[in-house]
């Protein structure tokens, strides 16, 4: 006998079980609805990409994260990292088959070859949304309140949607006469959550002295409320711009949707820490973390990358977008508690109690599944409390009872799992229509 191979799984990877994924299944699908009430299309891209492709732009970090290697045909190649990237080329290759501006979502696995925590793992989902084809601020603040709306209607609770603009950062930048080392420093900023301000200050002192540091410092520095924290950094970077009034924009036009203010599901604040670590970002980026669980890091960021598309076309295509870390939000529900747990879709089971009324029980399910009822026919005749711990442990809420009596005298008894009471009924139809109206027992 052959020796058997363990059963295992890459660290960072991971297998989902049916509970588990019907949840992740439920988050895509209120996540489409939203994303399709924006006007927003459905796209996919190949897993895998030349790695010219993805790295051409991607700096930093990210290349030493990138899953690598040379296939059957001696192509270098890798596997994406994220789904903007991907998209860039999609839209430099089929543009003249599309409309502009162009609005589309992607949900799908990708993989980073990075340290793994809780909530980070090297293969997860990444729930995408741009639109490409205009600089407007109307597109910045259509992503804006777009996460607003999906992480509402997720029903996580509150949350805090913090945004920035990298262009002002880069003339502050510019003011202290670091601007050749802009891309360190925020790159460095970006680690301010993961090391803390004080390593971030003596990073910082090592690549641009200590004053110029400590004036970074000072800039990311939160003020009271959106306007104040505005004009500051409007007064560090040398007066106000077109940077600051697209801020401005956003802020007004996500106000006068309700995403901010009374009654708001999330917080919209404006964060000068925040500039996302990918070197592509060339406006407004966006951070979005759960207020109950800040630790777990940001589930939705993104932002403005008016030159990305230029790797690959000289058609000049300005997007703007974000990404739900599904992975990482579903492991703060668990913690929550706000996951609800279910463990199949079956509605009614119809129990196995004739071995040659497996015919009559097809058209039992056929009549349920046409009423819009989930509905599965236990295999094979086995005792009662077999077949009933099987719907308890698959949370099936209703068992179909149909033996000899009942075909006799025409009739069907469902029984309720939850108050293990039975209630029967003169027909079919009638079942039928009980369970339509979604009627306890």
């Amino acid at each position: 006998m052959p020796d058997i191979i363990e059963p295992r799984v890459l660290k960072g990877f991971r297998d989902y079980l049916p509970e588990a994924e019907i949840e992740r299944q439920a988050l895509i699908d209120t996540l489409a609805r939203v994303f399709r009430s924006f006007g927003f299309v459905p796209i996919d891209t190949p897993v895998l990409e030349y790695a010219e492709i993805l790295l051409g732009k991607g700096g930093g970090e990210t290349d030493k994260q990138v899953y690598r290697f040379k296939d059957n045909g001696d192509r270098d190649v890798a596997m994406r990292f994220d789904l903007t990237v991907p998209f860039a080329r999609f839209m430099a290759e089929h543009v003249d088959e599309l409309y502009l501006p162009f609005r589309r979502y992607h949900m799908a696995k990708v993989w980073r070859g990075e340290n793994t925590q809780r909530g980070r793992y090297r293969e997860f989902m990444q729930c995408d949304f741009d639109i490409v084809g205009t600089d407007a601020a109307a597109a910045d603040a259509d992503i804006v309140l777009l996460i607003h709306d999906a992480l509402a209607a997720l029903d996580i609770g509150s949350f805090t949607l913090r945004i920035n603009h990298r262009t002002l950062f880069n003339r502050f930048i510019a003011n202290l006469g670091a601007q050749d080392k802009a891309p360190a420093v925020l790159r460095l900023v970006d680690k301010l959550d993961k090391i803390g301000p004080a390593e971030v200050e003596k990073l910082l002192g090592e690549e641009i002295g200590a004053s110029a540091a400590a004036k970074v410092l000072e800039y990311i520095r939160p003020e009271a409320d959106f306007e104040a924290t505005l004009k500051k950094l409007e007064s560090l970077a040398g007066g106000p711009g077109p940077d600051s009034q697209r801020l401005r924009e956003i802020w007004d036009s996500a106000r006068s949707a309700g995403a901010v203010g009374p009654g708001a599901s999330g917080q919209l604040v404006l964060d000068p820490s925040i500039t996302r670590g990918l070197d592509y970002y060339t406006g407004v980026v966006f951070e979005t973390r759960l207020d109950a669980m800040p630790e777990i890091g940001s589930v939705c960021g993104g932002g403005r990358y008016d030159e990305l598309a230029s790797l690959y076309t000289k058609k000049r295509l300005p997007g703007v977008g974000a990404a739900i870390g599904l992975d990482r939000l579903l492991t703060a529900l668990e913690s929550l508690g706000r996951t609800k747990g279910r463990s199949g879709y079956t509605e009614v089971l119809i129990l196995a109690l004739e071995e040659s009324f497996g015919p009559r029980y097809q058209g039992l399910a056929s009549a349920l599944r046409k009423a819009g009822l989930a509905t599965e026919i236990f295999p094979e005749k086995k005792k009662l409390a077999q077949q009933f711990a099987y719907a308890e442990k698959k949370g099936i809420p209703y068992a179909l009872i149909c033996g000899q009596d009942e075909a006799q005298k025409g009739t069907v008894t469902l029984r309720s799992m939850e108050s293990r009471e039975n209630r029967e009924f003169a027909s079919m139809a009638e079942a039928v229509a009980f369970l339509g109206g979604k009627k306890g027992l």
